[in-house]
């Protein structure tokens, strides 16, 4: 199975649906981190999936 990369670039479009705040990415987790928000986004197949349904809390 490989690995899609994510775009960095996609940063700065992107914003925490529930916070409005910036994101962050842990590219170890292949997640985007909403630290005011308390909740990780998982990134599928180098596609952020923004739904707070499929985030985890942290």
């Amino acid at each position: 199975m490989s690995e899609t990369r994510f775009d960095r670039r996609m940063l700065e479009a992107l914003v925490c649906p529930v916070t409005q705040g910036p994101l962050t990415y842990d590219a170890d987790a292949q997640e985007l981190v909403s630290k005011s928000g308390g909740l990780a986004f998982p990134i599928r197949d180098g596609i952020p999936v923004m739904l707070v349904s499929e985030a985890r809390e942290i």
